[in-house]
């Protein structure tokens, strides 16, 4: 698992104890980690329960070759955010470890408190494209952005760019050049999760 892992591009640690993974836990943040559902000393199910009151961001995905409607519920139950069974596909690990990353930058943005203003903002086509062209192209003034959005009446253009603004989404400049927030460069992430999981 830690050299397929490694190949596709992630960055890997590998304990070879529930004890020693929960211990190295406590120390340093993970975003996946992937456990064994049977293991000696501390079974998986244990060890899940450890590692949440230590790392609760941490999305844990259980390994087992013992697969059970019964143990994939229990795991399911206490925090596991996804269950494979032994023996897998390699791909399909793959597959599993990028969509639960996916989920948890969608965690982020809907834990965000302003959620809702942020998803009414990204509710209009016109908002969208402006926060993806100022994504691609920093500090446009408005004429510069009704052109690239062929959009012929400009104030149209002026009443989305104030809703932006307003939710703190875009910025204007000293010399009337509009540009992405902080927050607007965080939205861009909540942007694309959603039209991924609306295009599924």
């Amino acid at each position: 698992l830690t050299e397929v892992l490694t190949g596709a591009g992630y960055r890997t640690e590998s304990a070879a104890s529930a004890k020693e993974v929960i211990a190295r836990s406590a120390a340093e943040e993970f975003d996946i980690i992937l456990l064994d559902f049977m293991m000696p000393k501390i079974n998986g199910i244990d060890s899940l329960l450890a590692l949440r009151r230590v790392q609760p961001k941490a999305k844990v995905i259980m390994i087992t070759a013992f697969a059970t409607v019964e143990n994939a519920v229990e795991a399911m139950k206490k925090g596991a955010s996804d269950y494979i069974s032994k023996p897998f596909k390699i791909e399909a690990l793959l597959t599993t470890i990028r969509r639960v990353l996916e989920e948890a930058k969608f965690e982020v943005c809907a834990n965000n408190p302003d959620f809702d203003r942020t998803l009414g903002s990204l509710a209009n086509p016109i908002r969208r494209n402006i926060i993806k062209l100022l994504n691609i192209r920093e500090n446009m003034r408005l004429m510069e952005i009704t052109r690239e959005l062929g959009i012929d009446d400009h104030t149209k253009v002026v009443f989305h760019l104030r809703l932006l603004r307003e939710a703190g989404i875009i910025e204007q400049n000293e010399e009337k050049s509009y540009s992405l927030s902080k927050e607007g460069i965080k939205t861009i992430d909540c942007l694309r999760m959603l039209e991924n999981y609306l295009s599924l």
